[in-house]
């Protein structure tokens, strides 16, 4: 990818006396330490908190309505824009800012595994830990790439320094934008160090498919025999879980590109959520939280340090920062070939969606652009209907594309390398939340490894008669009548009235796809 000029403006920043460039581990851990960002844990992990913002802040993201891009962004709630005049001004505000400060911190990496294709990298931070954090989520430059290092896209983030709505055009004190000409992403108001990763992530979503590279939301492994698989899922749906095999090594577990070369990671860390986290559960990512790590919002036992995953009163959403490395069963470089077997993975409340299904190239766009799984809505209150969510090509909130692009970049590959795809519901069986039974573990890893093994490329199918999968009749170690959901309900009337209402929801939501098209539709959606 073609680097570009910095601005002057950040030449002389990068020059100041005060600038901590590369620092090691160590070194960032002690300037966390003796800065008072954070504490350190029984494990040898760094604990920090983010303050106000535990999440991302989907409605102060905005990317600079520019010449170059003002035509190719897929506009709207998701992909606000903003002027050139806003982005220019709160980057002078930023920098000036940081001049300020005693010290800032750097660090140069890239983004994607691949050197035919990955993106050079610089993040300024004004955080000893948020530069800490880039460290572990980004790919780490050697000696020598590192003396070749030439920026392509530089990230800003200067999380105290809050913007006046009023006066900075933004929506909040928080901003995160992108500017693709100025090659920059300037972050303010918020400590969530996620801003970054996903900000990266979003440029790279923009970037990738215009050099005819497929960017994908998902986790991929491969298997012994050199068997690519990879996993989408919206959260809740048992990606981190169904991905992590101790028969498959890791390639990812959050974002990847797919070239005419295969498949590549294109971060160099994880960024798992540790809530109720437990070695017995999952002990790659247990073990992986030690020196180095960062653990954001988890709350520790003020004596022995020792990190209390079960505690949430902070947010849900507590997270843990670590190099790949730090878990064993890898590979590395995070590279290898196309993909055998794509999974998409949802986790259905409704209780009608077969618990495996083989889809056709249509059905996999289908699902692909509907993303779908279902959260469940006001169950603290004691309701316990579920509510379908649908996020589009499983990772809507940073596509700046048009949905249609991805959808169509994921059919040209099916075909090309003729991967077979899956739709696997972890959700519930025979009946509803509050009535049915969420899908046993063990019968959701039976299916997946007979989809990883080939053993459902060819077997004997059903179609159902209102979504239209194509659902296996047998497969070795789960019951048969559990295959087919309307087996599984007492109440078959219930059952149908049920199936057609999620069926309705999902026409409902595609309708926002005009330019898809028509057989995919057609051909892809529900038949009833």
């Amino acid at each position: 990818m073609n680097s570009v000029h910095i601005p002057n403006e950040l030449n002389q920043l990068l020059d100041e006396r005060n600038v901590q460039l590369q620092l090691s581990v160590p070194q960032l851990v002690e300037k966390i330490l003796s800065r008072k960002e954070g504490k350190l844990t029984s494990t040898g992990a760094v604990s920090v908190s983010t303050g106000k913002y535990t999440g991302r802040s989907p409605q102060d993201k905005f990317i600079v309505l520019e010449k170059s891009t003002k035509d190719k962004i897929a506009w709207g709630p998701l992909n606000q824009p903003i002027s050139e005049e806003v982005f220019k001004n709160l980057y002078q505000k930023v920098l000036d800012y940081l001049k300020q400060k005693e010290e800032i911190f750097v660090f140069k990496g890239f983004a994607g595994a691949d050197k035919k294709s990955r993106l050079p990298i610089q993040v300024v931070n004004e955080l000893a830990w948020h530069n800490l954090f880039a460290h572990q989520l980004f790919i780490r430059p050697n000696d020598e790439e590192l003396l070749t290092h030439n920026t392509g896209f530089t990230v800003i983030s200067a999380p105290h320094f809050k913007a006046n709505p009023a006066v900075d055009g933004t929506n909040s004190e928080t901003f995160i934008i992108i500017s693709f000409e100025q090659r920059t992403v300037l972050i303010g108001g918020t400590e969530y160090a996620g801003e970054m990763k996903k900000s990266i992530f979003s440029v790279m979503n923009y970037l990738l498919p215009e050099n005819n590279i497929f960017s994908m939301h998902c986790s991929a492994n491969v298997g012994l025999e050199g068997d690519v698989a990879l996993f989408f899922g919206l959260s809740g749906t048992g990606k981190t879980t169904l991905s992590a095999d101790p028969n498959r090594r890791l390639i990812g577990d959050d974002e990847h590109g797919w070239s005419s070369n295969g498949v590549f990671n294109i971060e160099g860390g994880c960024y798992a959520k540790t809530i109720n986290l437990s070695r017995e559960k999952e002990p790659q990512i247990f073990d992986a939280i030690r020196f180095g790590t960062v653990l954001e919002n988890v709350i520790l036992n003020p004596e022995s340090r020792i990190a209390d995953y079960d505690d949430g009163s902070l947010t849900e959403n507590t997270r843990a920062a670590y190099p790949i490395d730090a878990i064993d069963n890898i590979i590395l470089p995070s590279i290898a070939g196309h993909p055998n077997t794509i999974v998409f993975l949802t986790a259905d409340a409704f209780g009608v969606l077969p618990p495996i299904s083989k889809l056709t190239k249509e059905q996999a766009m289908y699902h692909f652009l509907s993303g779908y799984t279902s959260k469940l809505a006001g169950t603290e209150r004691g309701v316990t209907s579920p509510e379908a969510t649908f996020s589009t090509c499983f990772g809507a909130p940073f596509l700046p594309l048009p949905a249609t692009r991805y959808a169509e970049m994921l059919g040209e590959k099916i075909l090309e390398h003729n991967a077979n795809v899956f739709l696997v519901n972890t959700g519930w069986t025979g009946g509803e939340y509050g009535v049915g039974n969420r899908m046993k573990l063990a019968y959701t890893r039976a299916m997946v490894q007979a989809a990883l093994e080939g053993e459902l490329n060819h077997v004997e199918t059903v179609r159902d008669e209102i979504f239209g999968l194509n659902i296996p009749l047998h497969i070795a170690g789960v019951p048969d009548e559990v295959l087919q959901p309307n087996k599984t309900w007492g109440d078959q009337l219930a059952y149908e009235k049920k199936a057609k209402e999620l069926a309705s929801k999902f026409r409902d939501n595609f309708k926002k796809f005009t330019n898809v098209a028509p057989e995919i539709e057609a051909k892809g959606g529900p038949i009833a």
